[in-house]
């Protein structure tokens, strides 16, 4: 405020300076007259010096107020537009910070809920995978599964696919893999040959050894029996998209997508693909 005042009697100095310098030159002039009048009488050159003077103090009186008035109403209008143009400014700013806060607020929300579906993903597989064990333990309990070995008698591989399966479900991983692989190798063709490999798959799955799981979930399509291969096809999506090879995983997906339109699994991989 203090520069305002300052800038405020400058100018005023300044419009003081220039009337002043007319008034000066009227005088002059008067003196230049008075001069050349010298043969005029002293009483005509007094008349003429109060009416000059007369007419100089006019001048003064009404520009002086009036140009004083001006700079006045100048400087006001000056100082109400500049704070009106900081106002606008603090205002833009704070808009400009509400923004930045909301987008960042709104970044991190959608983080979060990839975040989340990833898990409930996560979750959902693994509730579908035993599911899966105990519906095939249940089948095997009750008899409803025909199994037709060739190698092993079907009392035998019943018990060993059970214990295997018994073993995969407590989380004995390691009894799960030796179990699945003993009846793999013993009897390929065996009508539930393909179940046990896709366990194998599912098993290294469960130690997070990605690379193998993805070899022994590649060895179910080398079955006649197709039941697990959409199972096996969505495993491999999610063990390539494990360990980070995102291309071949979305692959993997499409396959799903484009060979199995019947899966259970379809929607799930569809929505996979969304994610990659």
């Amino acid at each position: 405020m203090s520069k305002l005042v300052q800038s405020e009697a400058m100018i005023f100095r300044f419009v003081r300076h220039f009337i002043l310098r007319d008034a000066f030159a009227l005088v002059c002039l008067f003196m230049a007259v008075m001069l050349s009048g010298q043969s005029q009488s002293s009483q005509n050159v007094n008349d003429r010096f109060d009416v000059l003077e007369t007419q100089v103090n006019q001048i003064l009186g009404i520009v002086i107020p009036d140009v004083e008035n001006a700079m006045k109403s100048m400087v006001r209008a000056k100082a109400q537009s500049d704070s009106t143009t900081l106002l606008l400014i603090n205002r833009i700013n704070t808009l400009q910070n509400t923004i930045r806060t909301l987008e960042s607020k709104a970044a991190y929300t959608d983080s979060i809920n990839f975040q989340l579906l990833q898990q409930l993903m996560m979750i959902e597989n693994k509730i579908v995978t035993l599911t899966r064990s105990f519906n095939e333990l249940y089948d095997l309990k009750t008899g409803t599964t025909d199994i037709t070995s060739t190698r092993i008698s079907d009392d035998n591989f019943k018990k060993s696919y059970i214990d295997a399966l018994s073993a995969y479900n407590d989380g004995n991983y390691e009894m799960a893999i030796e179990g699945f692989g003993r009846l793999v190798t013993g009897d390929p063709s065996h009508k539930l040959a393909d179940n046990c490999q896709y366990w194998l798959g599912e098993s290294y799955y469960a130690l997070k050894n990605y690379k193998r799981a993805i070899l022994e979930f590649e060895k179910v399509f080398q079955f006649g029996e197709q039941d697990k291969w959409d199972d096996a096809q969505l495993k491999l999506g999610i063990c390539f998209q494990k360990i980070g090879n995102f291309d071949k995983a979305r692959a993997e997906f499409q396959k799903l997508v484009d060979h199995y339109p019947g899966s259970e699994y379809y929607q799930r991989a569809q929505q996979y693909l969304r994610q990659l």
